[in-house]
C-alpha cells in the first residue's frame, strides 16, 4: 500500500513562512492563486506538502535527537555538535549545531519545519472547502488531515519552546507574517480546537487506510496526550478512553518486538496509529536514526547496512528493567558481527567499555543509510499510560488505573503493580513505566519536563562518557532560535534565555 510520505508536492509548494525568517521574500508562491486549488489532484498536491514537513522533521530525526540526548536514556558520541543536548551547553543562536552543519537535528529544525508544516496546512484550510471534488469523503478527509497535522505542529513546537506563535491564516501578505507569541494556554486551546475538528472528518481506524494517514483514533490520541501536557487531565482520559473502547480494531500488539520489527510494520499500525512511514525504496522518505544508533563501521547486519556508532544507552538505564522484562531485548550488550562472531561489550564502542546498542529501528535490509524503519509518534501503548496516569492525577491509584497500567506490563512480562499504591507513588510508577515502554521514542524529555523534574533526573544520569551534567531552569524549554527573533519585531526570545 503506498505511503502519504512518498508524494512530497515540496518542488512545487516551495515557499513556507515558518516563524517567519524569511521576511525579505513575496509571502507567497504562484501556486497560492486562484488558479491552483481548482481540482482534486491541487488538494492532494496541497496536503503532500504539508506532510513533506513532517518527512523533513522525522529525516534529521530532530523530534528524537533533541527529546532523546537531553533525556536520562540515551546519549550522543561526544562530537559534532550532538553533545550540547546532552550537556545542555547550547545557545539561542545554536552555533555547535549550526557550526558542524547538523541544524537538521537541533531545536531549528523543529521550529522551521513545524511552522512550514503549519502555513501549507493553512492554505489547504483555506481553499480547500471550495475546492470542486466528486468524491467528498476524501474532500473531508483532506480537511481533517490539514486540521490534524496543524494540531501536532502547534504541539511539537508549544512542547519544546513553551509560549509561541499561534498561526491559523495562511500568509497572503506580508503583514501576515508579523505574529506575536502567544500563552501556552492558548496555543493548547487551538491545538484541542483543531483537533476536535479533525475528529469530525476523519475516518475511524482501519488496517486498509493508507499508511501515514491519521484516523479518527489518532487524533484522540494526540488529543490526549496533549492534553496530559497542558494538566487538563479530564480532558486527558476522556480522550484516551474513547481510542482504548473504540472497537476499531486499533490496540496493543500481542508481541512487543512486534511492535518495531520492521517485517511487520503493516500488522503493527494496529498499535501505531500514527507513524513517520520510513521508506528505504527509490523516491522514499528515510530516517538517519538506525544509522546513528547501530555500532560503528556498520559493523552488526542484524541493525543494518549502515551504522555509525553515535549514540548509546546509558548503563544506569538498562539496569533499570527487571531482567524479565521484556522489552530489554531491545536493547543489546552485545551484538553479532559480519563475520557471525559476537562481539562483546567491552568492545561495543572504543569511547566506553559499557556500550548498550539500541535497535528499536533496526533494518537489516536497510539501503545503505536509507532504512525502512517506522518511527512510532502515537502508540495504543502510550494511550493507556495516559489514561492510568490522568486517572491517578484525577482520582488517586483507583482501580481503573491500575487495569490501564497492568495491560502495558503484562505484556512485557512483568507482574501487575504493586497494589494499594498512593497517589504520587502511582504517578512515579507510571512516568517509570512510560520511560521502559517508550524509550527513543522521543518522548521521556517532555515527561521529565512537563514534571518539573529534568533538574534531579537529567543531572544523575551520568556515566564514564558524560561523567557531569548540570541542566539548569532555563533548560525547560529551548531557546526560540535568535534569527528569528532579530527577523520578527514581535517575536520576543523566551525569558530564560534573553
Amino acid at each position: 500500500m503506498k505511503s502519504i510520505l512518498k508524494y512530497s508536492a515540496i518542488g512545487l509548494l516551495a515557499w513556507s513562512c515558518w516563524g517567519c525568517s524569511k521576511l525579505n521574500e513575496t509571502p507567497y508562491s504562484s501556486i497560492y492563486t486562484e488558479n491552483f486549488y481548482k481540482t482534486s489532484e491541487d488538494a492532494e498536491a496541497g496536503l503532500a506538502a504539508v506532510y513533506s514537513k513532517l518527512a523533513d522533521l522525522y529525516s534529521g530525526p530532530s523530534p528524537l535527537i533533541v527529546a532523546d540526548f537531553s533525556a536520562d536514556q540515551i546519549y550522543p558520541r561526544p562530537v559534532v555538535g550532538r553533545d550540547t543536548y546532552t550537556l545542555f551547553s547550547f545557545d539561542p543562536q545554536y552555533s555547535a549545531v549550526v557550526s558542524f552543519s547538523r541544524g537538521n537535528e537541533s531545536p531549528l529544525d523543529i521550529w522551521n519545519n513545524s511552522y512550514s508544516g503549519i502555513e501549507n496546512a493553512n492554505w489547504i484550510l483555506l481553499k480547500v472547502p471550495n475546492t470542486v471534488m466528486t468524491n467528498a469523503t476524501r474532500k473531508n478527509q483532506i480537511i481533517g488531515e490539514a486540521y490534524f497535522l496543524r494540531a501536532f505542529f502547534h504541539w511539537m513546537l508549544t512542547k519544546n519552546f513553551g509560549d509561541v506563535v499561534i498561526r491559523t491564516k495562511a500568509s497572503q501578505t506580508l503583514t501576515d507574517a508579523y505574529v506575536a507569541k502567544s500563552p501556552k494556554a492558548d496555543v493548547y486551546k487551538q491545538i484541542f480546537q483543531d483537533l476536535d475538528s479533525a475528529e469530525l472528518y476523519l475516518p475511524d481506524y482501519s488496517p486498509a487506510m493508507v499508511k501515514g494517514r491519521p484516523s479518527k483514533q489518532a487524533a484522540q490520541a494526540l488529543h490526549a496526550k496533549a492534553a496530559l501536557y497542558a494538566e487538563n487531565y479530564a480532558m486527558a482520559l476522556q480522550q484516551a478512553e474513547k481510542v482504548i473502547n473504540a472497537g476499531s480494531g486499533a490496540g496493543l500488539m500481542d508481541n512487543y518486538q512486534d511492535v518495531f520489527d520492521v517485517a511487520k510494520e503493516d500488522q503493527a499500525r494496529k498499535e501505531n496509529l500514527w507513524a513517520f512511514e520510513s521508506e528505504s525504496v527509490a523516491g522514499g522518505r528515510t530516517t538517519q536514526i538506525m544509522s546513528l544508533y547501530g555500532p560503528a563501521n556498520s559493523a552488526a547486519p542484524a541493525y543494518g547496512n549502515s551504522s555509525y556508532g553515535s549514540a548509546f544507552v546509558y548503563p544506569s538505564f538498562f539496569r533499570s528493567f527487571d531482567p524479565k522484562d521484556k522489552r530489554r531485548a531491545l536493547l543489546d550488550t552485545t551484538y553479532t558481527n559480519k563475520q557471525n562472531v559476537k562481539v562483546p561489550q567491552a568492545s561495543i564502542t572504543p569511547i566506553t567499555k559499557e556500550g548498550v546498542l539500541m535497535r528499536k529501528y533496526a533494518d537489516p535490509n536497510s539501503i545503505g543509510n536509507a532504512h525502512a524503519s517506522n518511527i512510532p509518534i502515537l502508540r495504543v501503548a502510550d494511550v493507556y499510560l495516559i489514561a492510568a496516569e490522568a486517572e491517578a492525577r484525577l482520582n488517586g491509584a483507583t482501580g481503573n488505573a491500575y487495569t490501564y497500567i497492568n495491560k502495558i506490563r503484562a505484556r512485557a512480562g512483568l507482574d501487575p503493580l504493586t497494589g494499594g499504591l498512593g497517589k504520587e507513588a502511582f504517578i512515579a510508577a507510571v512516568l517509570q513505566e512510560r520511560s521502559w515502554e517508550l524509550f527513543g521514542e522521543g518522548d521521556r524529555w517532555y515527561d521529565l519536563s512537563r514534571t518539573d523534574t529534568y533538574l534531579q533526573v537529567a543531572s544523575k544520569a551520568v556515566n564514564d562518557v558524560f561523567p557531569v551534567r548540570a541542566p539548569q531552569k532555563r533548560n525547560k524549554y529551548f531557546p526560540i532560535p535568535q534569527s528569528e527573533v532579530n527577523a520578527n519585531d514581535l517575536l520576543d526570545q523566551n525569558p530564560d534565555w534573553q
